[in-house]
């Protein structure tokens, strides 16, 4: 029974759709139609744009080549080069009275912690530099450059070795 119900439906159904499928596109002629391409106003603003451009390149361009400069600035001797100035005496004994002075090191005082001890509070002191943190009680050294001399509730005091000042750390 399936076979016959299938069998009928594809003689009837097939001649049914070509029918309606042709009734649906016949006598219709489709024209193919091509847009022609308009140039839009921004479009023709953006040409005339880019003559203006091109026509004020030319227009900056040097007519002319530059002159030879007196002087080749990358070099370090130059055919025109004038002869040194001479150094006096008093040129060189300003610059040896003129001492550079080291910038502080960059240290910070972040805190200071006390613990009881047998004969009284013992300090550590946190002491910041870039990218380091340093846990320090007197006589530790600091970056290996500086020792702490002295720790007090709000100050920390280290040395450099040499003639150096001491420098002062305090809790701000």
């Amino acid at each position: 029974m399936h076979v016959k119900r299938t069998a009928t439906l594809v003689v009837v159904g097939l001649p049914v759709t070509a029918w309606l499928y042709a009734a649906a596109t016949s006598g219709l002629r489709r024209e193919i139609v091509v847009p022609t391409e308009r140039v839009s106003p921004i479009d023709a603003r953006s040409e005339r744009l880019a003559a203006e451009i091109a026509r004020l390149h030319d227009r900056l361009r040097p007519d002319t080549a530059p002159s030879q400069p007196g002087r080749n600035l990358f070099a370090f001797t130059g055919h025109a080069a004038a002869p040194a100035p001479a150094v006096t005496r008093a040129a060189l004994s300003e610059a040896a009275v003129q001492v550079p002075i080291a910038p502080p090191p960059p240290f910070k005082l972040i805190g200071v912690a006390e613990e009881a001890g047998p004969d009284g509070p013992v300090r550590t002191a946190i002491i910041a530099a870039p990218g380091q943190v340093f846990l320090v009680k007197e006589g530790d050294a600091v970056a290996s450059r500086y020792r702490v001399t002295k720790i007090s509730a709000e100050v920390v005091e280290l040395v450099e070795p040499g003639d150096a000042p001491p420098l002062r750390l305090s809790l701000r």
